[in-house]
């Protein structure tokens, strides 16, 4: 799954379409509102198999949204999607349920945005849930109000826990980047800042540092563009890739440079197959930012 680009042992993941026109530091235009997004995918059981489950939170200077969508394990085309508006008018909406209809099963989204309470990121930073019901179990939980979603829903928790399998962010900056994750087991997030130098065009520089300890420092990107190192946080080692070629390239006034991290040795990082009809690929988790450079 995961591919080779030349020059570096980067995983090749998705890129974004490219950017047009000018914009302001931590705002993004109506058009490329995907510069603002967070995603997570999930893998959880639901309907006696195991299925992807992808979160989204975008916003643009008109727009705030979340969606939430199942995808069928043998069928890489169907998708079932349930989409919430959070615009700040809408308060009637930030509490609710929704059903949708996978392969003849109904699942029930239940929410709470009542009293979200976000930062700088389109993702909120506590107070919600968003909770998934099917065959009578809460398959899967997102938000820390845990107990308030199972208080409604009326429902106990599936014994198949669901477990994370990607998160990929997209930040807008100059020099700065920041963000939050978790990396590896347990609950504990990461603070993560990725920070560039490229005003002198002689000696372009980056860091990046984790909870306040700057783990890397690449010096003269113009040769090491490309790379990866592994860094050890909290005794887990971390494989961390980057691309940052745009960053000095590309003469658009938006350019993004994209890091990946994986917790993990790199023989660690083996593919999980499923004994499923379907012989699911279950990746271990890995967290992937876009850092879209701005004038």
């Amino acid at each position: 799954m995961l591919k080779n680009l030349k020059g570096a042992a980067l995983p090749n993941v998705p890129r974004p379409p490219p950017s047009t026109g000018k914009q302001k530091e931590n705002q993004v235009t109506t058009d490329n509102a995907a510069q603002c997004s967070v995603t997570s995918i999930y893998g959880a059981n639901i309907g006696d198999l195991y299925r992807k489950v992808t979160a989204t939170w975008c916003k643009s200077p008109v727009s705030h949204s979340f969606a939430i969508s199942v995808e069928s394990p043998c069928d890489d085309q169907s998708h079932n999607t349930c989409k919430i508006d959070l615009n700040g008018w809408q308060f009637w909406g930030k509490k609710g349920l929704k059903n949708i209809e996978i392969d003849g099963e109904r699942v029930d989204i239940y929410w709470d945005f009542r009293e979200t309470k976000f930062n700088a990121s389109p993702e909120p930073c506590s107070d919600y849930y968003v909770a998934m019901v099917c065959d009578e179990k809460v398959v899967l939980v997102i938000g820390d109000m845990k107990k308030d979603a199972l208080k409604r829903t009326k429902k106990k928790l599936s014994l198949i826990d669901p477990n994370l399998l990607c998160k990929q962010e997209h930040i807008c900056g100059k020099r700065l980047f920041c963000s939050k994750t978790k990396l590896g087991e347990g609950i504990q997030e990461h603070d993560i800042i990725i920070e560039n130098c490229l005003s002198d065009p002689d000696d372009p520089e980056m860091w990046v540092t984790i909870d306040g300890t700057t783990i890397i420092r690449v010096m003269n990107l113009h040769w090491r563009f490309r790379g990866n190192e592994i860094v050890t946080v909290n005794k887990t080692p971390i494989q961390i890739f980057w691309d940052v070629h745009d960053w000095l390239y590309n003469k658009s006034s938006s350019s993004h440079g994209l890091f990946i991290f994986i917790p993990g040795e790199p023989d660690s990082n083996s593919i999980i197959n499923s004994d499923d009809d379907c012989n699911i690929n279950i990746p271990k988790f890995c967290y992937v930012l876009y850092a879209w450079k701005t004038e």
